[in-house]
C-alpha cells in the first residue's frame, strides 16, 4: 500500500465502557494530518472489521464533512460496551451509526468514500489508510500489536510515521485521545515542536465509608510549567482537589490532593482530572473513587443497566435462596418497593458455598457487573468475598409472581426468587445432558424463514419476537450434570440428567408449569448468553407432544418416506469396521483414512445407530426410501443397511437402488431403498455430477402395481455450517452460511436434473425430497416452487401447526422437504413429518463419548432420536396407468391338450370387442386366481403376483376377435382354473 499522504489513523482503543477498564465509555478513532496542507474530508467513513472476517466488514460510520489542519487531530466516538466511565474529551464528532470495536483484535481503515469494504485486506485508491492489530488476518504489512483494556494504539512520532508496516509503526500505550483543540504536530517542522503535558494519577483512590482519603496527583511538561488542575467530570460534593502546589519551572513536577471525605455514601465514582500549564495545553487521566461500606440489595443492583456500586466493596444482607454450584442467591425479603431495582444478589464464591438456604446472612465483597462471552448486557454479582456472617436460620421469601411474556425485562428480577404462573413450553433439549438445560418459551418457536420470506418485514418481526422469548431452565450446575450416586430409583434416576419422564425423555413442545425458582443470567449452550432460571423446587411437566409409534397420514396406494440417517457409516473413527476388521478407512477425495469417517467411533456406538435406524426405517414401512448421510463407499454401506432392514421385518422386503454413475467426492451420498412388492424399477439411477454439486442428487423411476410411473429425487443441498466469503457468507438475513450455492444447486435441479428426469421416464410425475438445508421460504425453496413444484408440507401440515424437522438455537423448522410436480401434485393424499428426532434430547442417542456410564444407559433400542432429523413422508394415490375394460370383451376358451412329457396344457381363448366403440391398445389379459403350482408358460410379464398376456397392441374393432394360443405348465398335473380380467393401457 502506498504511504498516506495526509489524515492517518494516529491513535485506537476499543475497550470503552466494558467492565474491566477504568478509562473512557466509548470505543475511538483518532486520525491525523501528517501533510503540509489542510485537507478536507468530504464523504468519508470509518470501517471496522472483525479479526477473522473474510467477507463484508461489520461496522461503519458515515463521516460529517470536516476539514484538517497540518498537525492537528480529529477524535471520533464509537459505541460503548457500558458505562460508569469518564466520557472523550471534546471536540468529538460522534457518527449517526457506530460500531463496537474489539477490545484487543480487530481491522480499522479509513476510507475515501461509504462503500463497504470486503476480505480480509482490502485494497484501492479510496482506502486512505488500514490498521489490523492483535491477531487480524489483515493488515498494512504485518500487524500492530494487540489492545486491552488499559492499552491503546498510537502510530508513532505522534502520527507522522507511516511505513505501511503497522507493527513497525504502532505501538501501545495508556489511552490519551488528542482533538482538534490539543497542540498540533507539525511533522518534519524545523521547530521544535511543544512538548506534552505527562500526568501521573493512580487508576484508583479507596475509602472506606465514614472515613477520609486522599491519594496524590502529578504531573509535568518538559518545555512548561504545569500549573492548573481541576476535575473535569464526575464532580460530587464530598470529592475535591488539595490546593496545586505548580511547577517551579520547565519540566518540574505539579502535585495535588485528590481527596473524598467522610461524608462520601457508598459507591464508586469515575473521575476525569484536567492538569493545564503556562503555555494553553492540556492533559486528563482517569482515577476511580470507590468507597466500601454498607448497602440494601435494591442499592446495590440500582435501577439502571450497571450498579452504582460497581468495583467497589461493600457489605449488605439478605436472605439465601437458592444455591448453585459456585455461588448463592440472596434476597431482601422485604425489597425497597421499587419494580426498577432488583432485590435479589448472586453472590460468586467459585467453590460449593457453605451457608444454608434459609440463612440471613451479611456478607463482604466487591460488587462487579460480569459479563459473559458474547453477552450484551452484564450481571451485577458479588465477588472476592472477605466475610460471610450468619445472622439467622429458617428464614423463608416469598417468591414474587410474574407471568413470562416475549420482549420482557428481566434485569428487573435479576436474582430474584419468582414464581412463573403461566405455563411455558419446551423449545429445544439439546444441551440438556451436556449442560442440564431445556429452552423454554412462550408457545412454541417458529423459525422466521420457515414462514416468510427472508428479510420482509414479517421475517424481521417474528426473528425479533422469537430473540426477545426465551428463557433457560437449568439444573444450578455449570458442568455436565454428575450421575447420581447409587443407590437409585431407576436408570433415569441415576443418570443424573434432569427432567427426564419416567419413559426416559423430555420432548420441544412439551409444558412446564409450577415453575418456581431464582432468576439467573449467563452463557448457555451453543456459545449464546440467556436469563435462565434456577429452579428451587421441581417443576411439573405435561407430555403434551406425544411419542407416535409410527407417521400417521391417509393410505394411498404407495408410500415415500426421506430420511436423514446422521452419518451412517459401516466404518469406524477407530479403524474398524461393521465386519471386524481393522485398519480399514475412509475415502474424502483422494485420502483414505479413519478420520474421514464422520459416525459411529467404534462397533459399540454403531450397534447402536444401526439399531435406532432401523427401527425407525421399519416403523415408517414406505415404499420408497430417499437416505441422505449415508456413507459414500460404492453400495456396501446402504447394502448392509438394507440387509439389517430385512432381518428385522423378518423377510426379503427392501432392496436398494443401485448406486447412479456420479455419487461425489465427499464422505457421504444419497441413495435409495425400496420395496420390490410394492415398486418396479424403471431403468438406472441418474444422477448429476456438476461441479456445483457437492453431493450429487440421485433419481429413480419406478412402476407401481397398478402401472403407473413416478420418478422420486433424493437431495442434499450445501450445508448452512462452514461459511463461505462473499455472497456465501452469512448475509444476516436468516439464511446462514452458503446460501448462494444453495441458489444454485436448486437452479440447476429445476433446469437441468428434473427435465432429465421427466424425459427419461417418459412421465411427469416427480417427487422432490431430501435435506435441503434451507427452510420453507428461503430462496432454493422459493425458486423451486416458482418453478411449479407444490411444497406438500405448507399443503398438509401448516394448516394444523408449525411444519419442522430441525430444531436449532430453539427455533423449529423444516430442512427437509417433499416437493411435487404439478401432475403428481393432485395424486398426493397426504404428507407428514414423524417428530422421533428433532424434539428429543441428544443425550438418549447413540453416542457414547462425553457421557458418563449411568448417562449411556439411557439408551433404547427404538426409532427416538436416531437422527437430528425428523423424517418426511408421503402418501401417493397414483392413477392406474390402464383400466379394467372386462366388461367390453367377451372370452371363451378352447378345450386343453395334455403333453404328459412336459407336464403342460395348451389352447386358446378368444376375445371378442363386445362393446359399441373401438378398443384402443395394448390390451391385455390377466390370469387371476390361477391355481396354485400352475403358472403361464407364454405370459408376456406379471402384474404384481399375476401373469398377464398383451392381446393387441393395435385397435380391436367392434364386434372384432383375437385370439391367443396359451401354454399352462403344471409339473404337479393340477388342472389349470383361473379368472380373465382384460386390461386396456400400459402394464
Amino acid at each position: 500500500m502506498a504511504a498516506s499522504p495526509d489524515l492517518v489513523i494516529s491513535q485506537l482503543y476499543g475497550a470503552g465502557g466494558n467492565a474491566n477498564t477504568t478509562f473512557f465509555t466509548h470505543d475511538y478513532i483518532e486520525i491525523f494530518n501528517r501533510g503540509s496542507a489542510p485537507v478536507t474530508a468530504e464523504g468519508w467513513s470509518v470501517q471496522y472489521g472483525s479479526a477473522t472476517s473474510t467477507g463484508a466488514w461489520s461496522g461503519k460510520s458515515a463521516l460529517p464533512t470536516f476539514t484538517v489542519e497540518p498537525g492537528q487531530y480529529i477524535l471520533i466516538q464509537q459505541q460503548s460496551g457500558g458505562s460508569g466511565q469518564p466520557a472523550l474529551p471534546g471536540p468529538v464528532i460522534v457518527p449517526q451509526s457506530g460500531f463496537n470495536m474489539s477490545g484487543t483484535t480487530g481491522k480499522v481503515a479509513l476510507v475515501r468514500d461509504t462503500v463497504t469494504l470486503s476480505g480480509a485486506t482490502p485494497a484501492g485508491e479510496n482506502i486512505a489508510d488500514l490498521v489490523g492489530f492483535g491477531t487480524a488476518n489483515g493488515a498494512e504489512g504485518t500487524r500492530a500489536p494487540a489492545m486491552s483494556a488499559s492499552l491503546a494504539l498510537f502510530r508513532a512520532n505522534g502520527g507522522c510515521a507511516d511505513s505501511d508496516d503497522n507493527s513497525v509503526d504502532f505501538a501501545t500505550g495508556a489511552p490519551a485521545p488528542r482533538t482538534s483543540a490539543s497542540a498540533r504536530n507539525t511533522c518534519g517542522a524545523t521547530v521544535p515542536q511543544a512538548k506534552p503535558i505527562v500526568p501521573v494519577c493512580p487508576a484508583s483512590l479507596a475509602l472506606e465509608q465514614g472515613k477520609p482519603g486522599a491519594v496524590l496527583l502529578r504531573a509535568s511538561d518538559e518545555d512548561s510549567i504545569v500549573n492548573g488542575a481541576v476535575i473535569a467530570s464526575g464532580s460530587v460534593p464530598g470529592i475535591s482537589l488539595g490546593s496545586l502546589v505548580a511547577a517551579s519551572a520547565n519540566g518540574g513536577s505539579a502535585s495535588v490532593n485528590l481527596q473524598g471525605a467522610a461524608s462520601l455514601a457508598s459507591g464508586s465514582y469515575p473521575l476525569v482530572i484536567r492538569f493545564t500549564n503556562n503555555a494553553g495545553q492540556e492533559a486528563t487521566c482517569p482515577v476511580n473513587v470507590s468507597v466500601s461500606g454498607a448497602a440494601t440489595i435494591p442499592q446495590i443492583q440500582g435501577a439502571g443497566a450497571a450498579s452504582p456500586f460497581a468495583n467497589v466493596s461493600v457489605s449488605t444482607e439478605g436472605v439465601v435462596t437458592h444455591k448453585v454450584s459456585n455461588g448463592y442467591f440472596i434476597q431482601d425479603a422485604n425489597g425497597d418497593g421499587d419494580p426498577s431495582t432488583s432485590d435479589g444478589l448472586f453472590v460468586f464464591t467459585g467453590t460449593a458455598p457453605l451457608v444454608a438456604v434459609g440463612d440471613l446472612v451479611r456478607v463482604k465483597g466487591t460488587i462487579v457487573e460480569y459479563k459473559p462471552t458474547g453477552a450484551l448486557r452484564t450481571y451485577t454479582e458479588m465477588k472476592d468475598v472477605t466475610g460471610t456472617d450468619v445472622l439467622a436460620s429458617g428464614n423463608s421469601v416469598t417468591p414474587a409472581n410474574i407471568a413470562f411474556v416475549p420482549g420482557m425485562d428481566l434485569a428487573r428480577f435479576e436474582a430474584m426468587l419468582v414464581n412463573i404462573s403461566n405455563a411455558l413450553t419446551v423449545n429445544q433439549t439439546n444441551y440438556l445432558g451436556d449442560r442440564g438445560e431445556l429452552t423454554l418459551s412462550v408457545g412454541r418457536r417458529e423459525t422466521a424463514t420457515n414462514r416468510f420470506r427472508p428479510g420482509t418485514p414479517e421475517a424481521l418481526a417474528l426473528a425479533a419476537s422469537n430473540a426477545s422469548n426465551e428463557l433457560v431452565l437449568d439444573d444450578s450446575w455449570f458442568i455436565t450434570p454428575p450421575a447420581a450416586t447409587p443407590p437409585c430409583a431407576d436408570v433415569v434416576a441415576c443418570s443424573g440428567i434432569p427432567y427426564l419422564g419416567q419413559d426416559g425423555t423430555v420432548r420441544a413442545g412439551d409444558t412446564v408449569s409450577n415453575l418456581v425458582g431464582v432468576v439467573d443470567f449467563g452463557a448457555i449452550g451453543g456459545g449464546r448468553t440467556a436469563f435462565k432460571i434456577q429452579p428451587t423446587m421441581a417443576p411439573s411437566f405435561t407430555r403434551s407432544n406425544p411419542r407416535l409409534a409410527a407417521p400417521e397420514l391417509p393410505a394411498g396406494n404407495v408410500k415415500v418416506a426421506s430420511a436423514n440417517v446422521l452419518n451412517f457409516f459401516t466404518t469406524f473413527l477407530d479403524g474398524a469396521d461393521a465386519w471386524g476388521r481393522t485398519g480399514q478407512g475412509c475415502k474424502v477425495g483422494s485420502t483414505t483414512r479413519p478420520s474421514n469417517c464422520r459416525g459411529a467411533d467404534n462397533m459399540p456406538e454403531f450397534v447402536r445407530q444401526r439399531d435406532k435406524i432401523v427401527g425407525e426405517l421399519k416403523a415408517i414401512d414406505a415404499d420408497v426410501v430417499g437416505l441422505m448421510e449415508i456413507q459414500n463407499n460404492d453400495d456396501i454401506a446402504v447394502d448392509y443397511l438394507v440387509k439389517q432392514l430385512n432381518a428385522a421385518t423378518g423377510f426379503e422386503t427392501y432392496a436398494y437402488v443401485p448406486k447412479p454413475a456420479t455419487t461425489g467426492t465427499d464422505a457421504i451420498r444419497v441413495a435409495m431403498i425400496y420395496k420390490p412388492a410394492k415398486v418396479t424399477p424403471v431403468g438406472g439411477a441418474l444422477s448429476d455430477g456438476d461441479a456445483v454439486n457437492n453431493r450429487p442428487p440421485m433419481a429413480q423411476t419406478f412402476k407401481a402395481a397398478n402401472g403407473a410411473k413416478f420418478s422420486v429425487i433424493v437431495n442434499h443441498l450445501k450445508s448452512k455450517g462452514g461459511c463461505g466469503s462473499g455472497a456465501n457468507a452469512d448475509l444476516g438475513d436468516g439464511q446462514s452460511c452458503n446460501n448462494a450455492t444453495r441458489v444454485l444447486q436448486a437452479q440447476r435441479l429445476a433446469s437441468y436434473f428434473i427435465p432429465q428426469v421427466v424425459a427419461a421416464a417418459g412421465d411427469p410425475d416427480v417427487l422432490v425430497i431430501g435435506d435441503m438445508n434451507a427452510h420453507g421460504f428461503e430462496d432454493p425453496i422459493h425458486l423451486l416452487n416458482q418453478a411449479g413444484y407444490v411444497n406438500q408440507l405448507e399443503r398438509f401440515v401448516r394448516p394444523s401447526g408449525i411444519p419442522y424437522s430441525y430444531v436449532f438455537d430453539g427455533e423449529s423448522g423444516y430442512l427437509d422437504h417433499a416437493l411435487a410436480s404439478a401432475s403428481l401434485d393432485a395424486q398426493v393424499v397426504g404428507a407428514t413429518e414423524w417428530h422421533t428426532n428433532a424434539d428429543e434430547p441428544t443425550v438418549i442417542d447413540y453416542n457414547t463419548d462425553a457421557k458418563s456410564a449411568a448417562a449411556q444407559a439411557l439408551f433404547k433400542n427404538d426409532p427416538f432420536r436416531s437422527s437430528d432429523h425428523d423424517p418426511v413422508v408421503v402418501a401417493l394415490n397414483l392413477a392406474p396407468a390402464y383400466a379394467d375394460i372386462s366388461s367390453s370383451v367377451g372370452v371363451t376358451g378352447s378345450g386343453l391338450r395334455v403333453d404328459i412329457f412336459k407336464n403342460t396344457y395348451s389352447g386358446t381363448l378368444t376375445f371378442t370387442n363386445t362393446s359399441n366403440a373401438p378398443i384402443t391398445g395394448p390390451v391385455h389379459v390377466v390370469f387371476s386366481s390361477l391355481t396354485p403350482g400352475v403358472t403361464v408358460a407364454t405370459r408376456t410379464g406379471m402384474l404384481g403376483t399375476e401373469p398377464y398376456i398383451t392381446i393387441s397392441n393395435g385397435t380391436i374393432p367392434v364386434g372384432a376377435k383375437v385370439t391367443l394360443s396359451v401354454v399352462y405348465s403344471s409339473p404337479a398335473r393340477k388342472g389349470v382354473g383361473f379368472v380373465t380380467k382384460i386390461l386396456s393401457g400400459s402394464l
